[in-house]
């Protein structure tokens, strides 16, 4: 039962990187802020448009789900070897947060792990918290952030207008420029000295600051509130409750996300996509859980599944594959292949991270960073938990009686 909880976990993993990889491929392609000034036609407008609807946005929130539900189940073993609980996570966050800033400042400004590893610190405070507590925290940051987007729906009746959130077209056709064709030290530079902000508010970018971290907590504590209630420990006995969350979730959560695409820019059509990204999130994460009981042992699943294993190797070598194909210093492709190819790209990339991520399982338990992350935060070269020496005298006064 546990085993087949971990495969599920794993794969859910591996099909956030799926998506995740297929949203950052507009950053890859076009920059952070140069993907939402595109004039697209016929098949790259087309692909454009199902990437916003289907993927932006709503894969990150898996995985952000499912760090809080592997974080619960990573105390539970701790305890049980009476470990430590909060000094292996402060370890293992802190790593975290270094390999996101050098993966932020050394290869691509799209970096998640930082804000992870910051926000691990934060889930501390709830990793011995009774289960009901973290539910009660859960819900009532989803209904603060929930009255935050209303009001600004109700505040802002024309949406936000192109003046609030307009990034320099200066900077932009600077970046299209730098990144196309520039060495790696000149796109370095500019990623990390450039201001995008330099047109916006400085006040509305401190309210975008402070507002990421409460808008995303809610995610991480229900990933630790499923984790507590072992939701994924019986999917097949579950698979009713996954085919309801399906059904009703993700037609909503598509739907709130087309409004806001297709529809007229206005304050509520802005709350739409803050909100139908998690709902579509999770019902992708019912979809996936679903789909799991029909086929545990399929080719597919074993593959989401070993890429999920090595979520932190696989996620780094997506930027190193992305970033050599467009970026100068690599092939150059920075704004040329368009959104269609883009895609392909990407589904190219992830089958050949599966089939890779299978094969490296077979001789090796773990990926390179992964390990590397196991060494530092168990202080060990090995990577293996080292058994307190209380409990080893203990043992051995048991053993000798």
């Amino acid at each position: 039962m546990n085993q087949k909880r971990v495969h599920l976990i794993d794969g859910m993993r591996g099909l956030s990187l799926f998506g995740i990889l297929l949203a950052n491929l507009l950053i890859f392609q076009y920059g952070m802020w140069g993907k939402e000034e595109l004039h697209l036609s016929g098949i790259n407008e087309g692909a454009f448009h199902f990437t916003k609807v289907f993927i932006e946005g709503s894969f990150m929130p898996i995985f952000t789900f499912l760090f809080g539900y592997s974080m619960v189940k990573m105390a539970e073993g701790l305890r049980q070897r009476d470990l430590k609980v909060k000094r292996y996570f402060a370890r293992r966050f802190l790593l975290l947060a270094v390999i996101g800033w050098a993966h932020g400042t050394f290869l691509w400004e799209g970096d998640i792990l930082f804000f992870y590893g910051l926000m691990g610190f934060f889930l501390l405070l709830f990793v011995n918290r009774k289960s009901k507590t973290i539910l009660v925290w859960a819900i009532l940051l989803t209904v603060l952030t929930t009255s935050f987007m209303l009001i600004g729906a109700g505040f802002s009746g024309e949406g936000t207008s192109e003046e609030e959130f307009m990034t320099s077209a200066e900077y932009i056709d600077k970046t299209n420029d730098v990144y196309a064709n520039g060495t790696y030290s000149e796109i370095k530079h500019h990623r990390n000295t450039a201001d995008p902000f330099e047109e916006m508010p400085e006040a509305l970018v401190l309210v975008m600051v402070v507002l990421a971290p409460i808008a995303t907590a809610p995610l991480f504590l229900f990933g630790m509130y499923a984790a507590r209630i072992n939701m994924f420990a019986n999917p097949v006995q579950e698979e009713k409750r996954y085919r309801i969350g399906t059904i009703i979730l993700v037609p909503i959560g598509i739907a709130m996300k087309a409004i806001f695409e297709f529809g007229p820019s206005n304050g509520w059509t802005d709350f739409l996509i803050g909100a139908g990204a998690p709902l579509l999130a999770v019902g992708y994460i019912f979809a996936f859980a679903w789909l799991y009981t029909k086929c545990t042992e399929s080719v597919a699943m074993r593959a989401f599944e070993s890429v999920g294993k090595l979520s932190l190797t696989n996620y780094m070598m997506q930027t190193v594959i992305c970033t050599t194909v467009f970026y100068g210093y690599g092939l150059g492709l920075f704004g040329k292949l368009g959104t269609a190819g883009g895609l392909l790209l990407g589904l190219s990339v992830f089958a050949l991270q599966c089939a890779a991520s299978y094969f490296y399982l077979k001789r090796f338990r773990r990926g390179p960073l992964e390990f590397i992350l196991r060494v530092w935060t168990n202080f060990s070269w090995n990577g293996q938990v080292k058994p307190k020496k209380a409990k080893k005298k203990r043992e051995a006064e048991a053993h000798a009686l």
